[in-house]
């Protein structure tokens, strides 16, 4: 694929960019850059990946967990003894849809 000024201009239009102040120059070497991209994900696609399995890292280890306990203590009473409204055991807040 090769992209040409025009092409650039478009998307980024498309992609919401304000291009407008860029010289010819500078888009000719935009378009260039995203040429070389597309090149670059066409190699990528070519290569065949039939017997490769599917990894969700690259280095072959899991991940270290902590172990699941409480840690926090509860704070819910002080918390609610210096709100300013409180009903019900819930914060009260002033309307903001009418």
């Amino acid at each position: 694929m090769s992209l040409d000024v025009n092409q650039v201009k478009k998307i980024a239009h498309l992609g919401r960019l304000d291009i407008t102040d860029k010289s010819e120059q500078d888009l000719l070497t935009i378009a260039d850059d995203l040429n070389k991209i597309f090149n670059w994900v066409d190699q990528m696609q070519a290569v065949n990946t039939d017997h490769i399995e599917p990894m969700a890292h690259p280095l072959n280890t899991s991940q270290r967990l902590r172990p699941d306990e409480v840690t926090a203590t509860d704070e819910h009473a002080h918390y609610q003894k210096i709100a300013p409204q409180v009903e019900s055991g819930l914060y009260l807040v002033p309307a903001v849809i009418e």
